[in-house]
Protein backbone atom coordinates (compact mmCIF):
# COMPACT_ATOMS: atom_id res chain seq x y z
CA UNK A 1 0.00 0.00 0.00
CA UNK A 2 0.71 3.60 -0.49
CA UNK A 3 2.17 5.15 1.98
CA UNK A 4 0.50 8.21 3.35
CA UNK A 5 1.41 11.64 5.27
CA UNK A 6 -0.57 14.16 7.14
CA UNK A 7 1.04 17.50 6.93
CA UNK A 8 0.36 20.43 8.95
CA UNK A 9 0.47 24.04 7.82
CA UNK A 10 -0.91 27.33 9.92
CA UNK A 11 -2.09 30.34 8.34
CA UNK A 12 -3.79 33.98 9.22
CA UNK A 13 -7.07 33.45 8.35
CA UNK A 14 -9.71 30.75 7.79
CA UNK A 15 -9.88 32.69 4.14
CA UNK A 16 -6.34 31.99 3.25
CA UNK A 17 -6.76 28.05 4.28
CA UNK A 18 -9.54 27.62 2.49
CA UNK A 19 -8.11 29.07 -0.83
CA UNK A 20 -4.95 27.47 -0.20
CA UNK A 21 -6.31 23.95 0.48
CA UNK A 22 -9.02 24.03 -1.85
CA UNK A 23 -6.20 24.55 -4.89
CA UNK A 24 -4.13 21.85 -3.75
CA UNK A 25 -7.28 19.28 -3.50
CA UNK A 26 -8.20 20.69 -7.08
CA UNK A 27 -4.82 20.02 -7.93
CA UNK A 28 -5.11 16.79 -6.25
CA UNK A 29 -1.75 17.34 -4.16
CA UNK A 30 -3.73 16.41 -1.05
CA UNK A 31 -6.68 14.16 -0.66
CA UNK A 32 -8.60 16.57 1.56
CA UNK A 33 -7.51 19.16 4.37
CA UNK A 34 -9.54 20.31 7.82
CA UNK A 35 -9.21 23.97 8.94
CA UNK A 36 -8.80 23.95 12.66
CA UNK A 37 -9.48 27.49 13.01
CA UNK A 38 -9.16 29.07 16.43
CA UNK A 39 -5.43 27.90 17.57
CA UNK A 40 -3.28 30.06 19.43
CA UNK A 41 0.66 30.36 18.16
CA UNK A 42 3.10 31.47 20.34
CA UNK A 43 6.41 31.46 18.51
CA UNK A 44 9.64 33.34 17.49
CA UNK A 45 10.16 35.55 14.47
CA UNK A 46 12.44 37.52 13.75
CA UNK A 47 13.53 39.90 16.58
CA UNK A 48 11.08 38.85 18.60
CA UNK A 49 8.36 36.60 20.68
CA UNK A 50 5.03 36.78 18.28
CA UNK A 51 1.79 35.69 19.61
CA UNK A 52 -1.23 34.91 17.06
CA UNK A 53 -4.25 33.47 16.08
CA UNK A 54 -3.89 30.90 13.28
CA UNK A 55 -5.85 28.22 11.56
CA UNK A 56 -4.48 25.02 11.59
CA UNK A 57 -4.63 22.92 8.14
CA UNK A 58 -4.29 19.40 8.26
CA UNK A 59 -3.78 17.52 5.02
CA UNK A 60 -3.57 14.23 3.84
CA UNK A 61 -1.32 12.91 1.21
CA UNK A 62 1.00 10.07 -0.59
CA UNK A 63 4.69 10.30 0.39
CA UNK A 64 5.61 10.40 -3.50
CA UNK A 65 3.50 13.90 -3.74
CA UNK A 66 5.24 15.40 -1.09
CA UNK A 67 8.05 17.09 -3.09
CA UNK A 68 5.44 18.73 -5.51
CA UNK A 69 2.71 19.41 -2.24
CA UNK A 70 6.07 21.41 -0.62
CA UNK A 71 6.62 23.79 -3.77
CA UNK A 72 3.10 24.56 -4.89
CA UNK A 73 2.23 25.30 -0.81
CA UNK A 74 5.32 27.89 -0.76
CA UNK A 75 4.14 29.27 -4.26
CA UNK A 76 0.35 29.33 -2.79
CA UNK A 77 0.88 30.38 0.86
CA UNK A 78 1.04 33.90 2.11
CA UNK A 79 3.38 33.73 4.71
CA UNK A 80 7.00 34.53 4.37
CA UNK A 81 8.02 31.28 5.77
CA UNK A 82 5.00 28.64 5.82
CA UNK A 83 4.74 25.90 8.36
CA UNK A 84 4.90 22.45 6.10
CA UNK A 85 5.52 19.96 8.02
CA UNK A 86 4.64 16.10 7.45
CA UNK A 87 4.30 13.02 9.56
CA UNK A 88 4.17 9.58 8.73
CA UNK A 89 0.53 7.39 8.82
CA UNK A 90 1.50 4.76 11.06
CA UNK A 91 -1.86 3.06 10.30
CA UNK A 92 -5.46 3.78 8.99
CA UNK A 93 -8.90 2.55 8.36
CA UNK A 94 -8.75 0.24 5.17
CA UNK A 95 -11.58 2.08 3.53
CA UNK A 96 -10.32 5.41 4.21
CA UNK A 97 -6.64 4.79 3.15
CA UNK A 98 -8.35 3.18 -0.07
CA UNK A 99 -10.34 6.78 -0.32
CA UNK A 100 -7.17 8.60 -0.21
CA UNK A 101 -5.55 6.92 -2.78
CA UNK A 102 -8.55 6.97 -5.16
CA UNK A 103 -8.65 11.00 -4.46
CA UNK A 104 -5.26 11.73 -5.07
CA UNK A 105 -5.29 9.16 -8.87
CA UNK A 106 -5.30 11.73 -12.17
CA UNK A 107 -8.63 12.09 -13.00
CA UNK A 108 -9.25 9.69 -16.14
CA UNK A 109 -9.74 11.25 -19.57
Amino acid sequence: MTEMLLVLSTFASEEDAARVVRMLVEERLVACGNLLPGARSIYRWKDGVADEREVVALMKTRKQDWPALLSRLGELHPYEVPECIAVRLAAGAPKYLAWLAEALEPEAE
